[in-house]
Order: structure tokens, then sequence, then C-alpha cells
């Protein structure tokens, strides 16, 4: 990293590995000036084959008994207006998305109420998620829907692969594949909050050689719904194949960078009635006047490099290897009003608080390997492996500005350092037996081993010492019964554990106390029936916890949601999709998830405000952001040849911002209806210009959503005793996106 200040004095960092948006749509478009080979049939049956191995060990099939929903690349295709993963995603059963500030910035998504640390993501196999925060956070990475040809969504324990197990549901990319003939795409999108959304991409197709070539580059500029920076995100991707008549070598690139306006304090009701974009982050006074510190942002940049290796050894056996390095690194910039003994300043504490900016950074690497086998027999199917991962990070804070102190700009002060290195293997075995053509059995076992050390000094000016091994088993198996042609049914038991995140060890050794891993048992029973105009299913699920990790409500000053152990609780509910399509021109398509989200003799305080004593209570509770109904609605209209026009809705019932059930930290229901427009026309060849309308929240409906909530204690003069505190995201209006894509 290469350190300098500005005209200001103000201590800046600058990559010099960050690539410019013009080398970067320079690499798209290089991949034009070359010529294709047309494959034979066998050929691309071929491709097609090497292609599918290199995903096959975390992909099933409709006849593995997992709950599942498989996107493929023109569904992705037509979603990515929503310039979000998460929103794209919003329709599929069980999902809840959200946004900080209008969905263009900080964006999470939930699965059957479980939250994004608990949702195992990962790329042709790798995982995404990081190893210490267990988050895959979307806007490091944007238009990832973009670089994918296809996506599948396991409910429940899902398929075992490397990293994090998941709690809740695994979320399994596919990269592009590579094309038989050259192509290219250049998108550009522009909507409400001044979003600027832009994307090229292009392909070699095939070469005589063997080889390929793809690249995609995009952008994403916005001020955002509510005041804030605004955010500017790119993302770079790029893949070389090599394909062999029994071989394929993939090299993969996929870089992304982010600057974000700071939004997650949200703003109390009040606020909000007098200016729903109003953002408190970054105020300050000065001589009597509200200012608004103009870096108020999260900065973040994260690069993957990948390698993967996939051979054929006959019709029966494949192998396949994987390996990944990934490199992060990016910090937060804030402005802050505190006392100097909050940094350890204690030589200038004058009891009185001070304005300073301060900037908390991180560093980190992530190394994975990757190495399977797969056989497929008459009755048997077997896939075995191990998957790798070391990493090594760094978090360390400097106060780079202070108002009433003389301080030398060039040298500003580190207030906190400290350090994490994670070991990871996992070894699994999967297998799948035939009993006839419509009984299968399938069985998935997987040991994994974790040493997670943590040392060094914490923000908060605490030692944190932390050293701790795990062994996790987590076995899964079922059967799946083919009815007939058109039907067939499931049933499946699982087993997760999984170790505490980074932050939740920091908190608890804060607090004194300890950190327990979480179990979960996955039990599913399922119906499926495909005709020829229709479509059903069902989904019964019981997901039994032991020490779940689940949001208490509150949030850290670096904006990642505090969580607290609950000893027993459940999340038992049932899935229900359908499709219906009476004529060519109309197709009706919904899903529904009722559920029941339970703490058991969970054993909370409680009061009334102004109290000073307080209640010991015990009850069965809601957990904390999890609707007990999830419904989502599609009518698609084709009224003519090349027009499309969906009206989208999308429910989702109240829910609760902590673990206590109380009302007033209850988030009311609310209900979307998204609008979707698109015109094809075709240039001649494979020339064609797409324009695209989305209006989201066509009924303007006014909705807010949890920022954190707590229970306090004031003695001030004003207001004595226990209170109830709580912030909001105010989500926006009736909002607007179009694109006109061109494809040639």
């Amino acid at each position: 990293m290469k350190h300098n200040t500005n005209s200001c004095g103000r201590y800046l960092i600058s990559q010099a590995t960050r690539i410019s948006r013009r080398q970067m749509i320079a690499c798209c478009v290089l991949a034009l000036s070359t010529f294709s080979f047309q494959l034979s049939a066998s050929a691309q049956d071929t491709v097609r084959t090497l292609d599918e191995v290199m995903i096959q060990d975390v992909r099933v099939s409709n006849k593995a008994p997992l709950t599942t929903n498989t996107l493929d690349r023109s569904e992705l295709d037509e979603a990515r207006a929503a310039v979000s993963l998460p929103f794209m995603l919003e329709t599929q059963p069980s999902v809840v998305a959200s946004g900080e500030n209008g969905g263009v910035g900080a964006t999470a998504l939930r699965i059957r109420g479980v939250d994004g640390s608990r949702i195992n993501v990962n790329i042709n196999g790798i995982t995404l998620n990081d190893p210490e925060s267990q988050e895959v956070f979307w806007y490091n990475i944007p238009n990832l829907g973009g670089m994918a040809q296809s996506m599948q969504i396991q409910r429940g324990v899902g398929a075992s692969n490397g990293g994090s197990p998941a709690f809740g549901a695994a979320i399994n990319m596919q990269t592009l594949n590579a094309h038989n003939r050259p192509y290219g795409e250049a998108d550009l999108g522009f909507g409400s909050w001044n979003t600027r959304q832009y994307s090229v991409s292009a392909g070699t197709g095939i070469l005589r050689s063997g080889l390929s070539f793809d690249f995609a580059y995009s952008g994403l500029t916005s001020d955002g719904y509510i005041r804030s920076w605004g955010t500017d995100q790119q993302s770079f991707f790029g893949s070389a194949s090599w394909y062999g008549e029994r071989t394929l070598i993939k090299l993969l690139t996929i870089i992304g960078s982010q600057t974000t306006g700071i939004t997650w304090d949200g703003a109390y009701d009040y606020e909000l009635d007098d200016d729903p974009t109003y953002n408190p982050s970054g105020a300050y006074n000065m001589d009597g006047k509200t200012l608004y510190y103009p870096n108020e942002t999260d900065n973040y940049w994260q690069r993957h490099y990948q390698l993967y290796i996939s051979h054929l050894l006959s019709d029966s056996w494949s192998l396949n290897a994987a390996f990944d390095f990934t490199h992060g690194d990016g910090y937060y910039e804030q402005m802050k009003y505190k006392k100097y003994k909050a940094y350890g300043l204690t030589a200038l504490e004058d009891g009185q608080k001070h304005n300073l900016v301060t900037r908390k950074e991180m560093y980190n690497n992530a190394y994975t390997a990757n190495l399977s086998a797969r056989y497929t027999g008459n009755r048997l199917g077997l896939s075995f492996g191990d998957n790798f991962l070391y990493y090594d990070g760094e978090h360390y804070g400097n106060i780079i500005w202070f108002r009433d102190t003389a301080v030398h700009m060039d040298t500003p002060y580190e207030w906190y350092r400290n350090y994490g290195d994670k070991y990871d293997n996992t070894t699994y075995l999967k297998a799948n037996y035939d009993f006839s053509d419509d009984l299968n059995a399938y069985a998935d076992l997987q040991l994994r081993f974790v040493n997670y050390q943590v040392y060094g000094f914490a923000d908060d000016l605490f030692d944190m010492d932390f050293n701790a091994n795990y062994l996790f088993f987590n076995p899964k198996a079922g059967i799946n019964w083919r009815l007939d042609d058109h039907q067939r049914t499931y049933l499946v038991a699982g087993i997760s554990n999984r170790e505490p995140r980074r932050s939740d060890i920091k908190d608890a050794i804060g607090r004194g106390d300890t950190i327990r891993p979480e179990t979960m048992l996955d039990l599913e029973l399922g119906y499926q029936i495909a005709a020829e105009r229709w479509n059903f299913s069902a989904n019964l699920y019981a997901m039994l916890y032991r020490d779940q990790m689940t949001p208490n409500g509150d949030v850290s000053s670096s904006g990642y949601a505090l969580m607290e152990n609950i000893e027993k609780s459940y999340r038992i509910g049932i899935e229900l999709q359908a499709g219906y399509q009476p004529v060519d021109w109309f197709r009706f398509d919904a899903n529904l998830t009722l559920s029941q989200n339970k703490s058991v003799d969970f054993s909370y305080t409680d009061f009334a405000d102004g109290d000073t004593v307080l209640q010991t209570v015990t009850a069965n509770t809601d957990l904390s952001l999890s609707p007990s109904i999830v419904g989502a609605a599609i009518a698609t209209f084709i009224p003519v040849k090349d027009a499309k026009l969906q009206l989208v809705g999308k429910y989702v019932g109240k829910q609760y911002a902590d673990n206590t059930g109380r009302e007033c930290y209850a988030i009311d229901p609310y209900f979307l209806l998204n609008l979707k427009a698109s015109y094809t026309f075709h240039l001649g060849g494979t020339k064609q210009i797409e324009a695209q309308l989305l209006v989201n929240n066509l009924l303007d409906h006014q909705y807010r959503l949890n920022a954190w909530v707590g229970d306090y204690f004031s003695d001030d003069a004003s207001w004595y005793g226990y209170y109830h505190d709580r912030a909001w995201l105010q989500q926006p209006g009736i909002n607007f996106m179009a694109r006109v894509i061109y494809r040639f």
C-alpha cells in the first residue's frame, strides 16, 4: 500500500494494484477481435460435460432429496435490472431482501429467517463467504449475477462443500461458460437517485486451439435514496479456458471495488417523519452549526484469482482440482464525537468530548485448495474430496484528524491492532444409490476441523486472546421416490455445526462471556409435480437448533449485527410453490412460506419506560427478523412477440427486531408491487437490442425496516430510568430503473 496525504493533510490510502475502468473495458473489447470455431454436436456435449464437472460436487440433481431452486442464464439476465443480487433473488421461496439505501448500497438477504453469515455462498465450488465474518457483502463485488451462468439455491442444510456449512441455505453459482462463437454485450441503465449502471462483456467463443476467453466489466454509481455520500461500485470478470478432449483448465479472476456512504445507523422515527431521507452519519457540530463529514464512507477492494482443472478419466470417473487466492483490504472512515480516553489517550483526557476522524482498516488473504473425485455407475454415484483453507487477517485503527489537539498529520495515531489466523479443513463423502429406476437413497458425510486464533488489542481497548479448535461431523441422509414421470417425493435429515464469527468472539471477550458453537438438525419432507401447463411443490421443514446465534437487535459501531446464543430454538414451516400457464401468452407463478420461528424458554429483562427496576421474563418468543409469512407472486403477459410484461408482488409479514417478541420492537408487515416490462428489437443475425423498464413499489407504499434497537438506562435529570430505544431504515417509495442491452 502507498501512503500519502491530500492537500488538506488528510491521511489517504491508494491501491497500487487497482485497475482503471478504461483498462477493464479495453480487455473486454479485445476479446471481439478473435475468431471462432463452430463445434460439432459431440464436441458441444464434451464441453458441457467438462463445465458441469467443475460444479457438480456442490450442485445436486432432482434425484437428490434436497430442497432446491435453480436459475439459468436467461432468468438471471431478466432479473439484472434489480441491480443487487439479493433483490434479484427476492421472488424465490422464503427469501427476504433488504437494503440500507434504496437497494443500491449495502444490501442483504435472509432465507427462512437465517441471516447471510449462515448462508454458504460459493463460486464454482469455492466459498465466497469471508472466513472471519462468514458473510458475503454483495456490494463488494457488484453484478455477481451478471457473471453467473446459473445459480442454485439449496434451502436447509444443503450439500457439503468447503467453508462454514449452511445453517439455513446455500447459494451455488457457476460462472459464465464458454460460447460456441464470439459474442458481445453492452448494457446501460439509468434509474432513480441518479443511479447509473453500465457493463460490457465479450467472449471469443471456443477457438480451434480449444482456448476460450471471456471478459465482463460493470459499474454502478448512485446518490442513493437517503442522504449519504452515495456509492461507486466496479467489478471485473476475466476467464481463460482450454477445452481438451477430456480436460478443462480454467483461469479466472474476479475483482471488485466499492466506495459507499455509511447508512447503517438509521434514524429516529421523528427525524424520518420530518425528512424520510435523513441520515445522521457524519453529522458534527462546528461553532454552533451542524455539518456533515464528506468522507463518511465504507471502502473495500477484493480480488479473487482461481484455477480449475477438471479431467474425465473415463465415462465413469472424473477428477477436479480448484485453487483460489483471495485478497481484500479496505476501511471505514467516520467522524466521531467522543472523549479521548475511549482511544487510550489518557494524557489528553479533559473530560470533554471532541470531534475527531477515525479510520478502521483491515487487510486479509485467504488461500483455498479443493481436490475431489466423482464416480458414476449404473446404480451407484460417489463423490468425495477435501477442501483446505488458510486465512490471515489484520485489523487496525487510526485517528487521522483531531480538531482540538495538534497531531502530526504524517503519523496518525494508531489506537488498536489485532490479528486472526484460521485453518479450515473439510473432508466429505457423498453417495447416491438407485435401488430401482424410481427409488434412490442419498448420503452426505462431512468432517470439518477448524483452528481459529485471534490476538492483539481490540478497538474497545482490551486484549484479544482466543485460540480454539473445533471438530464437527455433519451427516445428511435421505431418500427420493419418483412416483411417475411427473411426480416425486423426498425425505432428508441432516445436521450442521458451525463455529462463531470473529465479531461474536470479540464481543464475548469484551463482555467476559464465552461463546458457543451452534448445532442444527434439519428435517425436510417434500413433494413435487410438473405437468405440461402447471406445476406444484410443497416442502415441510423443521430446523431445530442448539445454541443458535441470532441478532439481538443492536449493531456495532462498524455496522455488524450483535449476536447472542439462544440455547434452544426452532424454525418450522411449509414452503409452497405453484405455476400455471393456461395459454401461451400468460403465466402465473407464486410461492408462500408459512412458518413459526421461536426461541424456547428464552429469558430477558423488561420494563416500562421510566422504570428503575428490571423484571425478568421467560417465554417462547419470536426469533429476530424472522417473519412467519413470506410470499411472492408473478403474473407474466406476452401481448405480442418479443414483448413481456410482468407484475411482481412481494409480501413480508410482521417480524421483530430482537429475540424478545416485544411489540415496541415490532416491524410492520409490508407488501410491494413491482412492474417489469421489456421489448426486444432484432437487427439481423444475432444482433438485438432489448429495452427494459423496472418500476419498484408501484403503489408507493411507505415502510421502514429496523436499523437497531436497545434497552438503555438514563440518569439524565430530564429522563431517569430504563427506556426502549430504536432507529429505522426508511425504505423508498416508487422508483425506477431503465436499461438498454445491445447484444451482438
